[in-house]
């Protein structure tokens, strides 16, 4: 599995890693045994975060006895992102996820609460050893731009973002913001969130070309070309183990410049949105 550096985080990180959204819908030994395969395919960047419901708790279960292997990420929401609140949402995620550390801690998008405020319980979680490093989620280029002034240049380790083939808006400027300022970005919903273009639509099927060329398969196509630039990362969710073999084969693949171009031309960039969508 490649790695990369991972902004200001420590160490280099997958760039395929594992989603946790709606993952505890999912037959709990079922989900439990996919983010452990994945694991052990080199998928052990895992993302979660305190909205998600119990999956913190299917992620505590699933790295029980391989925490060190993983670089785990979770997210405050908004409405606890005090000084004060951020610190006690930590605890609880901690708790939930049976360690006494995340490698990053993301802002889950900006809220009421100063960032300023936020920032300052990340760095106190920091000096106290209960995060490695922290970031932010849903950012826009006026989000980055405040919080590169609230948090300290070369502080900021990720913007987690929407990102897939139906929705590229963030090329238009968070993605080169991001790369101009040595922030890692990490594409959510790589796969549309139940929209991922069939075999029979014109998208879909230059993803099947592709795909045969290489005997891959067209979601590893897809994967690959959003993970296609050196700060790009991809946390797709698998719900079963064969799922997230899939999602690991993603990782050796690689497309030539006119494949890539072959996707950038039957998924249009589009006209840049007035706000960065996200879901």
């Amino acid at each position: 599995m490649e790695r990369r550096p991972f902004g200001a985080a420590p160490g280099d990180v997958p760039v395929i890693g594992q989603g946790t959204w709606y993952i505890d819908d999912a037959h709990r030994p079922t989900a439990v045994a996919a983010l452990r395969h994945g694991i052990d395919l080199g998928m052990t960047h895992i993302d979660t975060a305190e909205m998600y419901g119990e999956a913190e708790v299917v992620v505590g279960e699933a790295i029980a006895g391989r925490r060190d292997e993983v670089f785990l990420v979770s997210k405050v929401l908004p409405s606890n992102a005090s000084r004060s609140g951020t610190v006690a949402a930590c605890e609880r995620s901690l708790a939930r996820l049976r360690t006494d550390r995340l490698d990053c801690y993301l802002l889950h998008w900006r809220g009421s609460y100063p960032l300023e405020e936020t920032f300052a319980a990340f760095e106190r979680l920091c000096e106290q050893g209960k995060i490695l490093s922290w970031g932010v989620s849903n950012f826009d280029v006026p989000d980055l731009d405040a919080a590169w002034k609230a948090g300290g240049e070369g502080r900021i380790a990720c913007n987690q973002v929407l990102y897939n083939l139906g929705e590229r808006a963030i090329e238009h400027a968070v993605l080169p913001w991001c790369e101009e300022h040595g922030v890692a970005v990490v594409a959510y919903s790589p796969f549309g969130h139940g929209n991922f273009p069939g075999p029979d639509t014109p998208g879909g099927r230059v993803l099947e070309e592709i795909a045969a060329s290489h005997g891959a398969t067209a979601r590893q196509v897809a994967l690959r070309f959003l993970v296609r630039r050196p700060s790009l990362f991809a946390i797709p969710k698998a719900s079963s183990a064969e799922h997230a073999a899939d999602n690991a084969g993603a990782g050796a693949l690689r497309l030539t410049d006119a494949e890539l171009a072959m996707i950038d031309a039957a998924f249009p960039l589009g006209a840049r949105p007035r706000e960065l969508p996200m879901i």
